[in-house]
């Protein structure tokens, strides 16, 4: 189990706005028959990854976790240019607006101005590679997306560009994040375009 949060009433408040403020949402994903918003799912996953990873993470962490694509679908990829300059500036612009929402939230909550700059930072990445919460958020969400959503983003793209996602991806975990992905209970297909990535890293 996560340490209890010094409030816990403020905590569970807290994950409310931020799964009220992905409930949204308007793109819609199933999972075991049922239909959820995609950023309430995601956020759902990301927490339950934590819990799996890393139980005894802090709370800032805990949050962070839970608010990292907090409305998500408001900046879409279109809106930037469709190249690698594009995307880089998308990724950064979402950071800053997940991270300044988040803010807002947990204030109106009542949490004090250093865990909020603390979550703020967590959401940003700020100091990856150098702050290990940072990381451990890295770890998480490479794990979330390898068993959640890359094997259908496998299913839609080319090989070669598949093998580029899952080195890049590797190349962002720690040894013991390589360890758990490596575990993790992937489709036959999907587990031989690890290997073959892998392979080449």
């Amino acid at each position: 189990m996560s340490p209890m949060p010094t409030d816990l009433q403020r905590f569970e408040a807290a994950i409310r706005k931020f799964d009220e403020a992905n409930s949204t949402d308007p793109n819609v994903e199933v999972a075991d028959g049922i239909a959820y918003p995609k950023e309430v799912l995601y956020a759902q996953r990301m927490s339950a990854c934590l819990q799996e990873v890393a139980p005894q993470a802090s709370e800032a962490l805990q949050l962070a976790v839970r608010c990292q694509h907090i409305w998500r679908w408001a900046i879409p990829r279109h809106d930037f240019a469709m190249d690698r300059p594009g995307y880089h500036k998308w990724r950064n612009r979402l950071k800053h607006y997940h991270a300044e929402l988040a803010g807002q939230l947990l204030q109106e909550v009542g949490y004090e101005p250093a865990l909020i700059a603390r979550v703020q930072a967590l959401v940003q990445k700020q100091q990856l590679q150098h702050d290990p919460e940072v990381q451990l958020l890295e770890d998480v969400i490479c794990l979330v997306f390898l068993r959640y959503y890359f094997p259908n983003f496998a299913a839609q793209h080319p090989e070669e560009k598949v093998v580029d996602i899952i080195q890049k991806t590797w190349r962002k975990m720690t040894p013991h994040g390589h360890e758990l992905a490596l575990q993790l209970d992937l489709p036959p297909a999907t587990q031989a375009l690890v290997a073959k990535a892998l392979a080449g890293n």
